[in-house]
């Protein structure tokens, strides 16, 4: 029988390690027995869970069930369950969830993050973030209620505040929200109603920093901004919310009047990571993620525990961390399946093998015909980069299916300015 491996995860890092373990074999010539662990028996495509927020998309398109996945490899198990504390053992070490428990050789942690509020857990409520499908369900509500309700809405000022959306952060996924909701209103919805005019509708776009995209090149930081202004979008930089409540976002000595608050700005590990480090020694960075060495081992721990991912703090050539992205997380998990391939029980050394991250580069759309796009020194923004940013999504979706009808939810939405998920589900 061989090493028993448990992988806390089915996002990207947990995923790619699954896939690639399930057809290698340990030290000792036998097939892994991997147990891959999720509280949802889905795998999430992350990056256009903004699409299904904004009505682009239905959450089928950039989901599959993770069972379907390994139906063909016998010596993978999909277990639905929530861990939630970890036990150190003379040799390897059980993860402890709600329904069973899961004894294991290797344990590999990749339990990605949520939101942060910066110390105001109270927001949530009034400004959800997006993470996941419920997120993304949740925010596409609120959107389409609010054009409901500001249709029946005969006061000016409440209509006004119904039909204000303020997005909080300017990273990538507040520009790609900011710039989808322009366009709903602009286009999707402009002739729907009869009493109110969605173009009219006020999207606010909320960034602490200096600029937006701060991880890009300032070049295309302004292209950015100048193409959401284009599209309608107010943008205002080194602003910091102060408060949130169901009226609106406190700004400094401002208040905004904003029945939908969106957030986008910060995102916080999971606390998995502070349960692995207690049981299996290691150190939490400030944010509270887990610092590993070169072969993503936990720092100082056990050398039989790999973190990956969001949850994962490695610091590249440059000594700067590992951004939270896709491709960091999806070559993270591939690095650690082949190390357990070679050797299931490689011990630190001077000849061992050390995780480099390959970096592809960071893309961001803005809206139709609009994306920035940027891979070392290369640099461009417009309808291209729009066109390479979309196939490149599409590429990396896992399933035929789930390819096939974004792409054709995609054109249909070029071609007619129409958008086919606008459902109002009730929460």
């Amino acid at each position: 029988m061989g090493s028993r491996v448990v992988i806390i995860g089915g996002g990207f890092a947990g995923l790619a390690a699954a896939r690639d373990l399930a057809k290698a074999k340990a030290a000792d010539g036998q097939p892994f027995q991997i147990t891959l662990v999720d509280r949802r028996n889905h795998h999430l495509f992350q990056p256009l869970l903004y699409q299904v927020a904004t009505a682009a998309l239905s959450p089928a398109e950039i989901a599959v069930p993770i069972r379907s996945l390994f139906s063909e490899e016998p010596n993978v198990r999909v277990v639905l369950d929530e861990i939630t504390e970890f036990q150190k053992l003379e040799r390897g070490g059980i993860a402890v969830g709600r329904a069973a428990e899961y004894p294991f050789d290797f344990l590999i942690l990749a339990a990605g993050a949520g939101h942060s509020y910066f110390g105001h857990p109270e927001w949530e409520p009034f400004a959800p973030g997006l993470k996941t499908l419920e997120n993304a369900t949740n925010i596409r509500r609120r959107v389409l209620l609010a054009f409901e309700r500001a249709e029946m809405e005969t006061d000016p000022e409440k209509q006004k505040a119904l039909l204000t959306f303020a997005v909080v952060g300017g990273g990538p996924t507040g520009v790609e929200i900011a710039g989808a909701l322009a366009e709903i209103s602009r286009y999707t919805l402009e002739s729907d109603f009869r009493r109110i005019d969605p173009s009219r509708t006020r999207v606010i776009l909320i960034e602490a920093g200096s600029r937006l995209l701060a991880s890009f090149h300032e070049s295309l930081s302004k292209q950015a901004a100048r193409d959401l202004e284009k599209m309608g979008v107010q943008i205002w930089t080194s602003t910091r919310v102060s408060k949130v409540s169901e009226d609106g976002v406190q700004l400094g000595q401002e208040f905004v009047q904003a029945k939908t608050v969106i957030w986008a700005a910060g995102v916080k590990p999971s606390p998995l990571g502070d349960k692995v480090v207690q049981a299996f020694g290691g150190r939490l960075d400030p944010q509270g993620r887990v610092f590993v060495d070169r072969q993503l081992r936990l720092a100082g721990g056990s050398p039989d525990v790999y973190v990956l991912g969001d949850l994962a703090h490695f610091d590249a050539k440059d000594g700067k961390p590992l951004p939270g992205l896709a491709p960091v997380a999806m070559q993270q998990g591939r690095f650690v399946a082949t190390l357990l391939e070679k050797q299931s029980r490689l011990q630190p050394s001077e000849g061992s093998p050390e995780f480099e991250y390959f970096d592809k580069g960071q893309m961001a759309t803005i809206g139709r015909k609009r994306a920035v796009v940027e891979a070392g020194r290369i640099r461009f923004a417009g309808y291209f980069a729009w066109i390479t940013w979309l196939f490149i999504h599409i590429y990396y979706l896992i399933g035929f299916k789930n390819r096939f009808f974004v792409f054709y939810q995609w054109a249909w939405a070029y071609l007619t300015f129409r958008r086919g998920a606008r459902l109002i589900q009730e929460s």
